[in-house]
């Protein structure tokens, strides 16, 4: 194998989930039809080096020192989301079901990896509870445009780093006249007990909260169950 094809391989095989062999089948599928492919990637990896940057506010990426959400001005204000990394802002964006803003911590709290909170987006989670920063006038309402952040809603995995990261940010904010909440753990939507572990069964029965009865809505019920529970009612 020539030695440019062999650095091509070996480079692009550090990207996460792709391996020697992944990246030799992605690399000989690029440089097909006159490299049409490889001249397209090319191009726009060369646009996001130069254009995209990281927001100031919240630490996600876009083409300005402010990104879309934080700039966006029908965005609840009140409501900020603490998020490990961008990939899961985006992937809360893609549900489609939270209109608040988001902070960024760019990782969790590791012991073994040697992870501190010197490390992560910390001091600058707690300057956007700055007062001076929340009595700005209406024209800086990417910022806050004067509307005090009221709900902190930490996003974050499920994990022994992931909930220690939370514990911090719960005690960092103590003394913030907010309410703090965290994302709901337990069994996923359509998901069988049979095949469920342990941790989630436990977290799931912890968790769990009153059912009312049920009073003729068929708010959340599918049809075919909805008709089933009508006719035994």
């Amino acid at each position: 194998m020539d030695i440019t094809l062999r650095n091509a391989i070996k480079t692009l095989a550090k990207l996460p989930g792709l391996g020697p062999r992944s990246s030799q089948r992605a690399i000989l599928f690029a440089i097909k039809d006159d490299f049409l492919l490889l001249d397209l990637l090319i191009s726009d990896l060369q646009c996001v080096r130069n254009s995209l940057k990281k927001c100031r506010i919240c630490g996600n990426f876009g083409t300005s020192d402010i990104c879309d959400i934080c700039g966006d001005s029908k965005r609840d204000a009140h409501l900020l989301c603490v998020v490990e990394s961008v990939a899961d802002l985006w992937a809360i964006e893609r549900s489609q079901i939270y209109r608040g803003r988001y902070h960024v911590l760019d990782g969790v709290l590791s012991a073994i990896e040697g992870v501190g909170p010197a490390q992560l987006n910390m001091q600058s989670l707690l300057r956007r509870f700055d007062d001076t920063q929340h009595q700005r006038g209406a024209g800086d309402a990417a910022e806050g445009g004067g509307t005090a952040i009221s709900e902190v809603v930490i996003a974050l995995n499920a994990t022994i780093d992931g909930q220690t990261t939370l514990h911090y940010v719960v005690n960092l904010l103590k003394d913030k006249k907010l309410k703090i909440s965290s994302l709901a753990h337990g069994i996923p939507i359509g998901g069988e007990l049979n095949y469920l572990d342990e941790g989630t069964l436990s977290t799931a029965f912890l968790d769990r909260h009153d059912v009312q009865q049920f009073n003729g809505s068929a708010h959340d019920i599918p049809d075919h169950a909805y008709q089933l529970v009508r006719r035994s009612a």
